[in-house]
């Protein structure tokens, strides 16, 4: 044999072995292959709000077919309100063992040892986007991008327009933060937050990611594009307030981005390996009213809307689906299930670990029920809505055993009897109520322990310096808690504190306004209102800003300081220059009018020099 020729074996026999090495690469790629997994959770939609469950005004075409082909957890609960039920989704815990019970008031914020859905998934290799809302913290380390997720796009606060969200937002080319930094977006929120999650997923579709989407809609105010209140709005008074028909339309803008989601997936040819989940968040804030017996809209049977510890208050629609893992036809599962289940759940189907060092869990893997198997039957669950600043036992509350609800600790309740809960029969089974009351007992000793333990805003840290603290975040025992903007344009009076944590003894400077830096609005300027006329859409007028003519400003930092200035009619801000020593105390701010009436500053910045 010729050298060539020898040559010529030697290099074939290479090529050889390369491509079957390179085959076996692309079969054990093919065998630990991971699902993409696509949360969508609304904002204030209830269950009875989608035309699936039985209402028949409502337009929902895309969650209407979406429901043909998924699996349907009928009996699927979470918290009454906004920021405890995103609490326990993301960490698997029951929300007032996290240090959320409320939406605003300080405890709203993730505490820092919780892990949440982000983390699991970016600790397994996934890549991680969030868009739309958060509320569980706008600093450092609660922040979205704090907590697991590497692509952001979201509003401040607990909603479009709150205190912490971009100065003047209105539904309608606004400002959102991205990755933490102010970015102008052009179009309505849920049309942007929709389509960059689409960037994100386009960007991502040749590795697995996980995409949380969670449109501020339809919470209010309810401002919604022309072209969808006009779908309702020559229904009647009888058959839908004018609130309820912008509720609706914002609905039905979700829907529309909804089916623009599953077309893209489609087109991208992810569709089949990806977990597609769609929930709500509480129940329904506008959907359905019952004034003096006259009612408009739709609740499925239900009592309770939004805030209540009755069933309207916290179950929602969550459909489900998969179609390479065998999740895609329609299936009812009447099992109690909960938002908290949703953690461990996905760590199941994605076959993936749950996140370092977290906390346990609460809820359990509900693989079994996808696939046929009951092993949750009688277990119970707890939902309540405390929104005050101490919590209190049995306050809202719901215990919940298969159809047995138990309310307050007082009335029981059988859903499968009595779905409108009208009929109580706790004097009938006295059983039943000692047994779900023991449960109850237990539950409180468990999610109780840190209820004394605050929770901190991190002064001097590298990772946010300065740092914006907003009349959102307030710990007040008593009065109003700014929290949106109307408020601070009207000068609605809140006080009380922050709890902060100084990271590192030195010099602090300490700026206070009554309007966000952005503003560039003077602590006693005035500033116009928004209207309707000028911008089609808005549900009110946004007020004009009010001089509130204040004279003088004050801070502590209780056991460090006590100091005072005087407020220029012209001055943007107020700011002191400080030492402090390290540690944790309270924080107060206050603006003073020239009756010495107090008024916690709106907007505090403050920086390590």
């Amino acid at each position: 044999m010729s050298t060539n020729s020898k040559l010529h074996l030697f290099l074939s026999f290479i090529l050889l072995i390369a491509c079957v090495g390179k085959q076996e690469n692309k079969s054990n790629i093919g065998e630990i292959i991971k699902p993409n997994v696509i949360l969508v959770i609304t904002d204030d939609q209830g269950y009875g709000d989608v035309g699936a469950h039985g209402n028949s005004i409502i337009k929902t075409p895309n969650m209407d077919a979406f429901y043909t082909e998924s699996t349907h957890l009928t009996n699927f609960h979470v918290g009454p309100t906004c920021a405890p039920t995103r609490a326990g989704l993301m960490t698997g815990r029951y929300a007032n063992s996290t240090g959320v019970w409320h939406t605003v008031g300080g405890w709203s914020l993730l505490r820092e040892n919780e892990k949440t859905l982000a983390n699991m998934f970016s600790e397994a290799g996934y890549k991680t986007g969030g868009f739309g809302k958060w509320h569980l913290g706008d600093n450092y380390p609660f922040r979205p991008e704090d907590r697991g997720f590497q692509e952001t796009v979201m509003h401040g606060g607990g909603g479009v327009q709150q205190t912490p969200d971009y100065w003047n937002n209105t539904y309608f080319n606004d400002t959102y933060f991205h990755n933490g930094k102010p970015e102008k977006y052009e179009g309505y929120c849920t049309d942007v937050f929709f389509n960059e999650a689409i960037k994100f997923i386009q960007t991502n579709k040749d590795n697995p990611f996980f995409c949380y989407i969670a449109p501020n809609a339809p919470h209010g105010p309810y401002n919604v594009p022309m072209e969808y209140y006009n779908l309702y709005k020559d229904l009647g008074k009888d058959v839908l307030a004018d609130t309820q028909k912008r509720f609706y339309g914002m609905i039905t803008n979700i829907d529309d981005n909804f089916g623009k989601l599953r077309n893209k997936l489609k087109e991208l040819n992810v569709a089949d390996n990806t977990i597609l989940i769609f929930m709500t968040d509480n129940g329904t804030s506008a959907g359905y009213y019952n004034k003096k017996g006259k009612i408009t809209g739709f609740n499925a049977g239900m009592r309770g809307t939004k805030g209540s510890e009755y069933e309207g208050g916290h179950r929602v629609p969550f459909f489900i689906y998969w179609k390479d893992g065998k999740i895609s036809t329609a299936t009812d599962i009447n099992t109690l299930t909960a938002q908290i289940d949703i953690m461990p759940t996905l760590a199941d189907l994605c076959g993936i670990d749950l996140p370092k060092n977290h906390q346990p869990l609460d809820g359990q893997s509900l693989v079994p029920l996808l696939r046929g198997k009951d092993t949750l039957k009688n277990r119970m669950l707890v939902t309540d809505s405390q929104r005050i600043q101490h919590p209190k036992k049995w306050k809202n509350s719901a215990v919940m055993q298969e159809n047995w609800r138990l309310i307050n600790g007082k009335e029981l309740y059988n859903i499968s009897k009595d779905q409108g809960q009208q009929n109580d029969i706790a004097v009938e089974r006295p059983e039943k109520v000692n047994e779900m009351k023991a449960f109850y007992e237990n539950w409180w000793t468990q999610v109780s322990k840190d209820f004394d333990k605050d929770v901190y805003f991190k002064l001097g840290s590298e990772h946010e310096n300065p740092i914006t603290l907003t009349a959102h975040d307030i710990h007040a025992e008593s009065g109003a808690y700014p929290w949106n903007q109307i408020y601070i344009r009207e000068g609605v009076i809140g006080n009380g504190y922050w709890s902060v944590d100084i990271l590192e003894s030195g010099n602090y400077e300490v700026s206070l306004r009554r309007y966000p830096i952005e503003s560039n609005l003077a602590i006693n300027a005035t500033t116009p209102a928004i209207t309707k006329e000028n911008l089609p859409g808005l549900e009110n007028d946004i007020p004009e800003g009010k001089n509130l003519s204040f004279v003088k400003a004050t801070i502590e930092f209780e056991n460090q300081l006590k100091l005072e200035k005087v407020v220029n009619e012209t001055d943007l801000s107020t700011t002191f220059t400080v030492s402090l020593k390290a540690g944790k105390t309270k924080f107060t701010a206050n603006f003073l009018d020239d009756a010495e009436q107090n008024n916690t500053v709106y907007y505090a910045y403050i920086k390590k020099i």
